[in-house]
Order: C-alpha cells, then sequence, then structure tokens
C-alpha cells in the first residue's frame, strides 16, 4: 500500500509498487512477474461471502485482460461499501455483475494512462 494508487472508481483502489525491494535481509518478491493482491475490509464487505464472491470478480478480471500487467506488486483495495438496500443478498448475481464492470473500468484506466503497455 506504501506505492502510489494509479487507478480509482467509486469501489475500488488499484495501487502499485516496484518488485525490488529488501525487508530484513530478503527480497519481498522472490520471483519475476505481476503480483496481484486483494485487500477486502470488513469495513466495507461485512459477509464473508461477499468477500469471496469480488476477490473471486477481481481476480477473474486480471485473467481476461488482453494484455497481462507490467511485472510489479498491485493490490485491489475496496474502498467503499455496496449499497446494501440495492444489493440485499451477500453474493446477488446484480452484485457480481456490478463489481466486474467497475473492476473493468479500473483495470481499463491503466491502458488509457499507457501503464499496461510499460
Amino acid at each position: 500500500m506504501a506505492g502510489q494508487t494509479v487507478a480509482k472508481t467509486p469501489h475500488f483502489a488499484l495501487h502499485s509498487a516496484p518488485l525490488s525491494g529488501q525487508h530484513a535481509g530478503h527480497d519481498l518478491f522472490p520471483h519475476v512477474g505481476a503480483w496481484l493482491g486483494v485487500v477486502l475490509p470488513k469495513r466495507w464487505a461485512k459477509r464473508a461471502v461477499t468477500r469471496n464472491a469480488l476477490r473471486r470478480q477481481i481476480y477473474e478480471v486480471n485473467r481476461s485482460l488482453p494484455v497481462p500487467l507490467p511485472d510489479k506488486a498491485w493490490v485491489v483495495r475496496l474502498r467503499s461499501e455496496f449499497n446494501r438496500q440495492q444489493f440485499i443478498s451477500a453474493t446477488s448475481p446484480a452484485l457480481k455483475a456490478a463489481a466486474r464492470a467497475e473492476l473493468q473500468q479500473l483495470f481499463a484506466q491503466l491502458k488509457l494512462q499507457g501503464v499496461a503497455h510499460a
């Protein structure tokens, strides 16, 4: 999370950081390639089933990207709650579709910034 915020949507933020760096004499990321992490606080997604559904959507959208993420550490962070009056079920198809559409917008912002081609 110490890296810069590279994209935001109403519910998600995408952070990136270089892979280089050491902690206690060890490399933070010993393997080459893009690393994707997810932060879904209970504050914004109270039910585990909702957090798991969002996590699956994040990883699936990442897998479906036409251009893979550059070799950096990436973190997708949930930054606000989905309206519980609008999405009553913890894992409704409507919630999954809304999250997926917003995540696609989030990753599309990278392409607009030219980050995905770096």
